[in-house]
């Protein structure tokens, strides 16, 4: 069974995701690492995260071991993923890694941008998990605080909005639902509430 959670910046989808696989014993995959150790591995070798040929060399060489490193999780790791993301033929380089890891005997959840459109457009249940852009960047704001972080809750906002644009506006696999996902607006849930109604709606889709 393969579930793909999709969905923008700080909608939830990663918390989701986890629970998700959690409750079903599958193995989970956070694609957006994989971006954020590109741009990780691009810019300790020196080059420029806009430099195409860089990103691509070392997406293909990627050390997939390394996904644990907890640098990948900062803020500026979001943003520098997001800008290598927007290159086709990274992605490209990336695409059978996580589709190895969806043909896992007994599948997984994956979460991302496109993995309902794209990695796995076969999925067996697909949720959009998405929120206003103000509601999401309270939510990153209040995680950025509770680290000890000195951010603003404009400049939280921003980096959202940023971010939307250019995983939206990419050439290559914008961000976008499938057209067979299920819609879960979460601006008015909490973590609970919007876990149960995931729950719900891909017990609705495979039938258990």
């Amino acid at each position: 069974m393969i579930i793909a959670i999709d969905g923008p910046a700080a909608s939830g989808k990663g918390t989701l995701a986890k629970r998700v696989a959690e409750l079903w014993g599958l193995p989970c995959l956070d694609t957006g690492l994989l971006y954020r150790a590109v741009a990780r591995d691009v810019d300790a070798r020196g080059f420029k995260l806009a430099d195409p040929w860089a990103a691509l060399a070392i997406a293909r060489s990627l050390d997939h071991t390394s996904l644990g490193d907890a640098g990948l999780r900062t803020p500026g790791a979001g943003e520098a993923a997001s800008i290598v993301a927007s290159m086709p033929a990274v992605r490209a380089a990336l695409l059978a890694y996580q589709r190895a890891f969806a043909a896992r005997p007994g599948g997984a959840v994956l979460d991302g941008r496109d993995i309902g459109t794209v990695v796995c457009p076969s999925a067996d249940a697909k949720v959009y998990v998405t929120a206003r852009p103000e509601v999401r960047a309270w939510r990153r704001f209040a995680e950025r605080q509770e680290q000890g972080m000195a951010v603003t809750y404009d400049a939280v906002l921003a980096d959202i909005e940023r971010r939307d644009a250019r995983d939206a506006g990419r050439e290559s696999a914008p961000m976008r639902p499938a057209a067979d996902a299920d819609l879960l607006e979460t601006s008015e849930l909490d973590i609970e509430a919007a876990f149960e109604a995931a729950v719900g709606l891909i017990k609705r889709k495979i039938g258990r």
